[in-house]
C-alpha cells in the first residue's frame, strides 16, 4: 500500500484508546466491543471528539510497539485501516495485566473529525 500522510496526536483519542485498553487488561478480553457494548466510535463521542470516520485496531500479547506494529501491517484490514489517508487524528495505547491471558493489550484508535 501507499504511504498515507502524516497523523496528528490527539488526547481525546487517546483518552479512548487508553481507557478500552485498560478495560481489556482489566477485565481479560480483546475485542472491540467494551464491556458497555461501545465501539470505538462510541468511546470517542464520550471523549468529546466529533468523529466523520473512525478505525480502530487491537492487539493481544505483543509485547513492544513494533511488535504490534508488525502484526497489523500483516493483517489486509489492520493495515488498510494504518495506510487509510482519510484519518488524521490518533491516540494509541497499551496496558498490561500479567495475571490476564494475553498479558498485553493494545489499542490504536485513528479518527477524522468533522
Amino acid at each position: 500500500m501507499a504511504a498515507a500522510a502524516p497523523v496528528r496526536w490527539d488526547g481525546r483519542v487517546f483518552s479512548a484508546a487508553a481507557g478500552h485498553a485498560l478495560d481489556m487488561a482489566a477485565d481479560n478480553y480483546c475485542a472491540h466491543i467494551d464491556d458497555y457494548g461501545r465501539c470505538a466510535g462510541g468511546r470517542l463521542t464520550e471523549e468529546g471528539y466529533r468523529w466523520h470516520a473512525v478505525a480502530e485496531n487491537i492487539g493481544g500479547g505483543q509485547r513492544s510497539v513494533a511488535e504490534v506494529v508488525q502484526a497489523w501491517l500483516a493483517s489486509p484490514g489492520h493495515c488498510s485501516n494504518l495506510m487509510d489517508p482519510h484519518f488524521l487524528d490518533i491516540g494509541l495505547a497499551c496496558a498490561r495485566n500479567t495475571s490476564s491471558q494475553y498479558g498485553w493489550y493494545w489499542d490504536l484508535v485513528l479518527a477524522r473529525p468533522y
